[in-house]
């Protein structure tokens, strides 16, 4: 079961890794357009504006998902824990979840997995839980049967 851990760490620090390139790629290509208008004639100061503001966003983007590798880092996949803590797969009577970081369903091995931060509303729920416990989230049940 160690190695369905492993491969969703593997996918969540690709999809991290990923973010953070393209929003350096996209950090560097503002930048560029910032110098290349101020090499202008100075009358038009507006497009300036609309790319420091992209500026901003992306160093933000770029930061959350930094922070995202850095929880990552966290995840020790072959930690067997009696408690749901993060880097744990949730295994309930009808849906798996693994507690890492928010991206979403993925499909390995021909079976769902929805990864999950701890922070997100079931994320919050689950955290701490044992087997045998249930929890409610959008009017529906949901029995946990397993945790690797």
């Amino acid at each position: 079961m160690s190695s369905t851990k492993s491969q969703l760490l593997e996918v969540c620090l690709a999809h991290v890794n990923k973010r953070i390139a393209n929003y350096k790629d996209e950090i560097e290509t503002i930048k560029d357009s910032i110098e290349n208008n101020d090499k202008g004639d100075g009358e038009d100061d507006s497009g300036n504006g609309k790319l420091y503001n992209d500026l901003e966003k992306n160093s933000q983007y770029l930061s959350d998902a930094t922070k995202m590798l850095d929880t990552l880092k966290l995840i020790k996949p072959n930690m067997i824990h009696q408690h749901v803590v993060l880097g744990s797969l949730v295994k309930t009577d009808t849906s798996n979840f693994y507690l890492a970081v928010s991206i979403g369903k993925v499909e390995i091995d021909n079976e769902n997995y929805f990864i999950l931060s701890k922070s997100s509303p079931i994320g919050e729920l689950l955290i701490n839980k044992t087997i045998g416990d249930s929890i409610t989230f959008n009017n529906t049940a949901y029995k946990i049967k397993d945790i690797k």
